[in-house]
């Protein structure tokens, strides 16, 4: 018997024999090519790209019984993928300009967009450059005349387990004899998890090494609740996790009875419970969860996955789309958050010793201010369609905040010339994610209508440590008395003006702080979707006065350990 851990995914627990997925490597041959072999280059590139991209669209076509459309959206995203001028053009001129053969030049274009998205801090935009791999993939496969790996048919029923799985794999694989997946690598918000979740499929992902550790056929537990995977168990390890397999079905069916039942704890206060999104497919995925709104609409997305800055049309298109599904449900669209660890292809940024400390999101915005004004003028028109809110990124004093507020304003006045529709009292709020915000919390709370604290952010912010640097992430911790405080004197510096707060980064879906925050009095938890009945159940189950006491002895905390003593915390 032996135990591995990684990140759990998509929930339940799974029993049951492993099958293992191996990949071969793809041997990609470089070498010169002749001034008159360059046509024939360029034409087998662009028969892959037709061939690749028919293959995806029929896998597009066929998802849609198996998944709602958010899923089925990311096979619409490979086809755009497929059309990106990024690849096709970088892919072109290095055959034109390098004389380089179309298999190499196709391996050094891929590199480059991939290492683009892995440089990203935030782990939602990181993970799409799995689309990137996967469609990139399969264009390589039909240069080497290779076949992809096949999993339509399973011997037996299993757990598959895989260095990694991209969303073509999971979506042609048996289900009908897939128990449950766990991956060498992978986050939360990969495709392989947002898959596993709409097909209820437990999914670990993240693991490591663990393919060596494993043969074919033997028996493995997947605790995809915790996290844990047994390898070889015994008959007692089966019997209670077969136990506790019921135990999760059971309370699954509790879950999902709640999901029209309003947020209110047993003395009768209610709470907000959002989601956070990144592009507009995902709005109807999260009122399938019942989310009562977005907390955060990413829009890097249509930054990152364009070749130029979107046009105040294309932004409009996508702003009100989500405005139309969310009807009277209040949507918060963050205005455009890149700078040092978010490039773009596009747009050449001056490297910098500090990304994080350096020219990024807001400040970005206010140096460019026709960037700005573009989203501004899109975002203003499309709440004409709906509930929409503006949300200010990185602002740390209150100068940024009245300058950006007069672009805004400025917006308003061309509209209103150009006889457009939009919105006037649209609301207007700001990120709290940086310690001078906090400090300032009292004098910025006069100036906006609602503050979102990103505790992401905040966090690294507030305790000068890099979440992405292996030395030092074990002390990023949101539970650190000294982001606690935070926490809580934004909340009364707020309330103290009559301006409610939400909380958007990844601590709001954190079940086992839920008592925590509702007890330091924050009024909206907005969260990946997935995790909203947890938390719903979470404060249907409490009472604010009992949050309260325990939010107060909290506060009086000196640690780490004292705070996970106070509130249960046990991981």
């Amino acid at each position: 018997m032996k135990k591995l851990s990684g990140i759990p995914v998509s929930d339940g627990i799974a029993i049951g024999r492993v099958l293992k997925l191996k990949k071969e490597e793809r041997a990609v041959e470089a070498y010169t090519i002749c001034e008159e072999d360059i046509e024939n280059e360029i034409s087998r590139f662009t028969e892959a790209l037709e061939k690749v991209a028919c293959h995806v669209q029929a896998l597009y076509e066929s998802t849609k019984h198996k998944l709602n459309e958010s899923e089925a959206e990311i096979f619409a995203a490979h086809l755009s993928v497929v059309e990106d001028p990024m690849i096709e053009d970088g892919v072109k001129d290095r055959i034109r300009d390098e004389r380089m053969n179309v298999e190499q030049a196709l391996k050094l274009t891929l590199d480059e967009i991939e290492a683009l998205f892995a440089a990203l801090d935030d782990e939602y935009l990181r993970e799409r450059g799995a689309d990137v791999r996967d469609v990139g993939g399969q264009i390589m496969d039909y240069l080497l005349g290779r076949a992809s790996l096949d999993v339509s048919r399973l011997p037996y029923p299993c757990i598959i387990a895989a260095k990694d799985l991209t969303p073509s794999e999971t979506m042609s694989m048996d289900f009908s004899k897939t128990l449950g997946f766990m991956t060498e690598q992978g986050g939360r918000t990969s495709h392989t998890a947002i898959i596993s979740r709409s097909l209820e499929i437990p999914a670990v992902v993240g693991i490591g090494s663990m393919m060596e550790e494993l043969k074919d056929e033997e028996w493995v537990i997947l605790d995809a609740l915790e996290g844990t995977i047994i390898i070889n168990p015994d008959k007692g390890q089966i019997e209670f996790y077969k136990q506790k397999q019921e135990e999760y079905l059971a309370g699954k069916q509790l879950l999902a009875q709640l999901k029209d039942e309003p947020a209110m704890t047993k003395d009768h206060v209610f709470f907000e419970l959002c989601a956070n999104i990144g592009n507009p497919s995902d709005a109807d995925r999260i009122l399938n969860y019942g989310a009562e709104g977005i907390g955060l609409y990413r829009t890097e997305f249509l930054y990152m996955e364009n070749s130029h800055f979107p046009t105040e049309e294309e932004q409009f298109t996508a702003y009100k789309v989500v405005a139309e599904k969310m009807g009277d449900k209040p949507v918060i669209i963050r205005t455009l958050d890149i700078g040092g660890d978010k490039a773009l292809p596009y747009f050449t940024f001056e490297h910098e010793e500090n990304p994080f400390l350096g020219w990024r999101a807001i400040r970005i915005c206010l140096d460019q201010v026709d960037v700005l004004k573009t989203q501004l003028r899109a975002i203003l028109r499309a709440s004409a369609f709906g509930n929409l809110k503006i949300m200010y990124p990185m602002i740390i004093s209150k100068e940024e905040l009245l300058q950006a507020n007069e672009i805004l304003e400025a917006c308003k006045g061309e509209l209103r010339s150009e006889g457009t529709k939009f919105n006037p009292d649209i609301q207007v709020g700001i990120m709290v994610e940086t310690p001078a915000a906090v400090a300032m919390s009292d004098v910025l709370a006069n100036y906006v209508d609602f503050f979102s604290i990103g505790t992401n952010d905040l966090c690294q912010y507030t305790l000068a440590v890099d979440r992405g640097n292996v030395k030092i992430a074990g002390r990023y911790n949101p539970l650190h008395p000294a982001v606690l405080r935070s926490i809580k004197r934004v909340i009364d510096a707020a309330h103290a003006k009559g301006k409610p707060v939400g909380m958007c980064g990844e601590f709001a879906g954190d079940e086992r702080a839920a008592e925590l925050l509702a007890g330091f009095g924050l009024d909206e938890f907005s969260m990946t979707a997935s995790s909203i009945p947890r938390i719903k159940k979470r404060i249907r189950d409490m009472r604010l006065e009992d949050a309260r006491q325990t939010a107060a002895k909290v506060l009086e905390a000196e640690t780490i350990e004292e705070v996970r003593r106070l509130i249960g915390y046990e991981k």
